[in-house]
C-alpha cells in the first residue's frame, strides 16, 4: 500500500544503520566483555542475518510474520546472551546488550506490518527480557523500555488510521469513477435509446391496433430504463458482491456492508431491498423510495421482494390492464414498511376470506404466510370503486429464532 511503503523503506535504513552503530559500539568495547568471543559470535550471526533479510523489511508483502517472529528471537536472543558475554558489574553498570538499539527495529517492525496490538505485544516481550537482563527495575532500563513500547504502539496506530483513510479514498475513487461512467452512459443512452423508445411509444399511439400495443412494451421499457439510468439500484445478481473492493475492505467490512444485491444463502449479507423493487418500475407501476439504503438480511429481503410481485401479479389479474400501481418504501428505526397500492375497483368485504375458503391461498400464501414466517404482518385497506392498498411490514432482525428453527426443522 501507498501510505505505507515510506515506512518500510525507513525501518529498512534504520535496521541496516542501527547494525552499524552496533557493530562500531561492540569493536570500542571489545575488551571490556568478560567472553568477547561470545559477542563476536553473536555479532557475526547478526551481521549474516541481516545481510540475507534486510530486503524483507521493503515492502508489507515481504515481511512475513515468520521473518518477524525470527527477527524478535534474534533480538531477544541477544539481550540474554549478553549475562553471557558481559561481566555482571557492567550489566548492573548500565552498560548496553549486545543488540542495543537494533532491537527497536524488530518491534517497529511488528507495529508496520500488524499494528498497535502486534506493536503492544513484542514491546512487552522485550520488556520482560530487559528486565531479566538487567535483574532489577533500574530507571534506565525503565525508561528505555517505556520508550520503546510507547513509540512502537504510536506508530502502530498511526499505521491503522492511514490504512482505513487509504482504504476510504479507495472507495470514494471507485464511487467516483462509476459515478462519471454511469453518467457517460446515461447522456448515450438518452440521445439515441431513450429517443427511439419515446418516438414508438408516441407513432404506436397514433397508429393503434397493434402498434399502439408495441408502444405501450416500448413505454414501459423507457420508464425502466431511464429507472436503471437514474438510480443505478439493478445490478445483474451474482454469486457474490461483486464490487470489486474486497482488497481494499476488511472481511469485517465486507460482511457488514449493505450491497445492492447479495448472494443467495444463509450466509448471504445485508441487501438492499430497493435493489430487488427497482425492476418493478415501469409505465403502469410507480416506485418511490427513500435515497439512502434500505438494509434487510438477504433471506428477509427476498421474501419482501417476492410478497410485493404477488401483490403486483393480484393487481394485474383483479384491477385490470389499465390500472395503475404504486410501490412506496419506507425505512423505520425498527422495521420495513413497504405500501403497494392501486386505482383498481378495489376488493368488496369478505372477498379474501371467501377466496381462502375456496381453496385460493395467492393472498394467504404468497403474501401474508412469507410475511408472517418472518415475523411481520400484512395488512389490505381496500374501498370499492377506490382502489386497494396492501402494507407489508418486515422487522429488521428477520424472522424471530423460533421460526427460524421451525421452518429449517420442518
Amino acid at each position: 500500500m501507498s501510505v505505507e511503503l515510506p515506512l518500510w523503506r525507513a525501518l529498512t535504513g534504520y535496521r541496516v544503520l542501527t547494525l552499524a552503530y552496533v557493530l562500531v559500539l561492540f569493536v570500542v568495547s571489545y575488551r571490556e566483555y568478560a567472553h568477547p568471543l561470545v559477542a563476536a559470535a553473536y555479532m557475526t550471526a547478526l551481521t549474516v542475518w541481516m545481510a540475507f533479510t534486510w530486503r524483507r523489511t521493503t515492502s508489507a508483502e515481504r515481511c512475513t510474520r515468520a521473518f518477524l517472529i525470527g527477527d524478535l528471537s534474534f533480538a531477544l536472543g541477544g539481550i540474554l546472551l549478553t549475562l553471557v558475554a558481559d561481566s555482571h558489574a557492567r550489566i548492573m553498570g548500565g552498560g548496553p546488550t549486545l543488540p542495543s538499539i537494533w532491537t527497536a527495529g524488530a518491534v517497529l517492525g511488528f507495529a508496520i506490518k500488524g499494528g498497535w496490538r502486534w506493536a503492544a505485544v513484542a514491546s512487552a516481550l522485550v520488556a520482560v527480557v530487559n528486565l531479566v537482563e538487567r535483574q532489577e527495575f533500574a530507571r534506565d532500563t525503565i525508561h528505555n523500555v517505556v520508550l520503546v513500547w510507547v513509540a512502537s504502539v504510536a506508530i502502530g496506530y498511526v499505521v491503522e488510521v492511514a490504512r482505513a483513510s487509504e482504504r476510504t479514498l479507495a472507495r470514494a475513487l471507485q464511487i467516483e469513477a462509476a459515478t462519471r461512467e454511469r453518467e457517460r452512459l446515461a447522456r448515450d443512452i438518452h440521445d439515441s435509446v431513450l429517443q427511439v423508445l419515446a418516438m414508438v411509444q408516441r407513432r404506436g399511439a397514433a397508429i393503434g391496433g397493434e402498434a399502439a400495443e408495441l408502444g405501450r412494451m416500448a413505454g414501459e421499457q423507457e420508464v425502466a430504463l431511464r429507472t436503471l439510468v437514474s438510480s443505478g439500484l439493478v445490478p445483474p445478481r451474482t454469486a457474490g458482491s461483486g464490487t470489486g473492493d474486497a482488497a481494499v475492505r476488511t472481511p469485517e467490512e465486507a460482511s457488514a456492508t449493505p450491497v445492492p444485491c447479495a448472494a443467495d444463502g444463509p450466509d448471504a449479507g445485508p441487501c438492499d431491498i430497493r435493489a430487488l423493487l427497482a425492476p418493478h418500475a415501469g409505465a403502469r407501476v410507480t416506485f418511490s423510495e427513500p435515497g439512502a439504503p434500505v438494509v434487510l438480511p438477504a433471506a428477509a429481503a427476498a421474501e419482501l421482494a417476492a410478497a410485493v410481485s404477488a401483490a403486483l401479479d393480484n393487481v394485474r389479474v383483479h384491477a385490470g390492464a389499465g390500472a395503475q400501481a404504486w410501490i412506496l418504501v419506507e425505512d423505520e428505526p425498527d422495521e420495513v414498511v413497504v405500501t403497494v397500492r392501486d386505482d383498481g375497483p378495489g376488493i368488496p368485504e369478505g372477498r379474501l376470506a371467501d377466496a381462502e375458503r375456496e381453496g385460493r391461498l395467492g393472498v394467504a400464501l404468497s403474501i401474508r404466510g412469507r410475511l408472517r414466517d418472518l415475523g411481520g404482518s400484512a395488512e389490505w385497506i381496500s374501498v370499492p370503486g377506490q382502489g386497494t392498498e396492501v402494507e407489508l411490514k418486515v422487522p429488521k432482525g428477520g424472522a424471530p429464532e423460533g421460526r427460524k428453527r421451525g421452518r429449517s426443522t420442518a
